[in-house]
């Protein structure tokens, strides 16, 4: 390129990376200096939060053959399991059936949507209180109403995970199922209108009409959903502190112990690296399934 030409490119181009240098730097100091600075932090020592000598992926081996390290992935996986069980399907289920509704509608949306405007923090411990395993707590007060002992709740290994599951969709499927009920009342009620001539049934038409028209926002929901519940953090460390026996101890958690209980900052960046290279590949395997099932 020769100079003339690269002085016709800088002033055709010089007003839109003015434009976006504000954000540009932003993006730099927020997203990318604490992303480069935590990898270069992952391959040595730390004294306290700053770094030591340079030992390589000695960080990333101590991370591997930490035993907790797999109980934590493990349990990770097993949130994103559950979040897709309880709740991947609900908001889908509550738009559909919103939609259909006549009256009330306004007081049914903002009934979904009240506990999203309420504090994350306010709505664990909340929950928290609800499942407490003792015979005064919420659910076992009920339970015993009934004539049913009271049960451990978040004190059992093997129920906990879903349990917290469960406070995270209560808080989270409102949001999500104005989101789909926006992309339903979206379609054309051309189509309705000839389907109900046609003597389509209610399940027919969420059938052969809804459904296809919400697919591309259900895929592009459902890794957004994957993403964030892979970053579970805040809600087993209030409600059970990872515990019991760390049946509930997430990688994000995991990381937190690392950086603020044993002050390792190193190792808790080389588990950061980690989960962010989970996501990349988990993120890459869905687009290009999702690329393939479009093409087929």
């Amino acid at each position: 390129m020769t100079a003339q030409k690269l002085a016709r490119f800088i002033r055709k181009n010089i007003g839109g990376w003015l434009i976006l240098l504000p954000s540009l730097l932003l993006f730099y100091f927020f997203i990318w200096g604490p992303l480069l600075a935590n990898v270069s932090l992952s391959l040595f020592t730390s004294i306290g939060y700053t770094r030591g000598d340079f030992v390589g992926f000695d960080n990333y081996r101590a991370v591997l053959q930490d035993p907790v390290f797999m109980k934590a992935l493990i349990n990770t996986f097993q949130y994103t399991f559950w979040s897709i069980v309880i709740g991947f399907f609900l908001p889908i289920i509550l738009a559909l059936i919103l939609s259909e509704v006549v009256h009330a509608k306004g007081f049914f949306r903002a009934s979904l949507f009240f506990p999203n405007i309420l504090p994350g923090l306010a709505v664990v411990i909340l929950w928290t209180f609800l499942y407490d395993a003792s015979e005064g707590g919420v659910l076992n007060a009920i339970l015993a109403n009934f004539g049913i002992g009271a049960k451990p709740w978040l004190n059992d290994p093997s129920a906990v995970v879903p349990l917290i599951v469960v406070t995270m969709t209560w808080r989270g499927a409102g949001a999500t199922t104005l989101i789909y009920l926006a992309s339903i009342q979206s379609i054309d009620n051309t189509y309705y209108e000839a389907s109900r001539i046609e003597g389509a049934s209610l399940w027919q038409r969420i059938r052969y009409i809804t459904l296809p028209h919400l697919f591309p926002l259900i895929r592009m929901l459902f890794i957004l959903q994957v993403i964030n519940v892979f970053q579970v953090f805040y809600e087993p460390l209030v409600m059970t502190g990872g515990g019991p026996d760390n049946a509930s101890v997430s990688l994000l958690q995991l990381i937190y112990r690392y950086a603020f209980v044993q002050g390792n900052a190193a190792k808790a960046a080389a588990l950061g690296v980690i989960v962010a290279l989970m996501l990349l590949l988990l993120t890459a395997g869905y687009l290009k399934l999702s690329k393939r099932a479009d093409n087929t």
